[in-house]
């Protein structure tokens, strides 16, 4: 079974995740070593991970069609007609 590819949404949320969960534990942690750096790498990178796979997908997928479930019938809008202007003349000078 093939796995779906990930959509814009999660693509997007999982990577803004892993930058700024990144940028937060760097700051935070005021870390210098490089096994430091690499466990909250890997973290921000699970988390990133995390947060894509729960985005909500919606039902529909791109592309397809919707079927309406009843004919629907047009809405008639009821406009009343204009009422008419007097006939102005250019008086004559």
């Amino acid at each position: 079974m093939a796995m779906p590819r990930p959509t814009a949404a999660q693509l997007a949320y999982g990577s803004c995740t892993v930058i700024f969960s990144t940028l937060a534990m760097l700051l935070l942690s005021q870390t210098t070593s490089g096994a430091g750096i690499a466990i909250i790498a890997a973290a921000a990178l699970a988390l990133g991970l995390l947060v894509a796979m729960t985005v909500p997908l919606s039902g529909k997928r791109p592309g397809a069609m919707e079927q309406p479930a009843a004919p629907r019938e047009p809405v008639r809008a009821s406009v009343p007609a204009p009422a008419p202007e007097p006939v102005r003349e250019r008086a004559a000078s």
